[in-house]
């Protein structure tokens, strides 16, 4: 582990470069040494393996529903609204697969939240999870969005980096 936690009661946390299945397993570990409770809407197809459901749930993973009206942006907003503590965990590229644009959930998710953002990345050359200091949005989407990508061009994911 590189960096330290911020100490903030809410957050956005997004872990890139997302490029095997084993990023998950390993931010899971890395946050359970450190002693942080963080909700990771997964996908809920990944609820229905026994044991898979078990872990997530365990960790603080959230099915995401995708019911009318109750979209995973809703869910996310909502948690962070309501609860007093709350961090929720998003792969921003979305995918395993290198991408050349991230989705831009988490950063709306934050913005109408309004919570700030904690970068961690996955540095699997070196074998490191890192955490990068807190970034509050602004009104640029696109300009936040590409600070935080510049962040992570020094890491290097399991097969891929940004």
């Amino acid at each position: 582990m590189r960096g330290a936690l911020p100490d903030l009661p809410k957050a956005v946390l997004i872990a890139a470069p997302h490029s095997s299945n084993w990023d998950g397993i390993w931010i899971y570990f890395a946050a359970t040494a450190m002693g942080l409770d963080i909700s990771i809407l997964g996908k809920p197809v990944l609820f229905r393996i026994p044991v898979l459901n078990a872990i997530l749930r365990r960790y603080g993973g959230i099915p995401a529903v995708a019911a009318a009206g109750n979209n995973m942006f809703d869910q996310s907003v909502e948690l962070l609204q309501r609860d007093d503590r709350c961090w929720i965990g998003i792969a921003p590229e979305g995918t395993r697969k290198q991408v050349v644009r991230w989705r831009i959930g988490f950063w709306k998710i934050a913005r109408a939240a309004d919570v700030p953002i904690v970068p961690v990345y996955l540095h699997y050359p070196d074998k490191v999870i890192g955490v990068m200091p807190a970034f509050n949005t602004t009104d640029d989407m696109q300009a936040d969005i590409a600070q935080l990508r510049e962040r992570y061009r020094p890491w290097q994911g399991k097969y891929h980096g940004l």
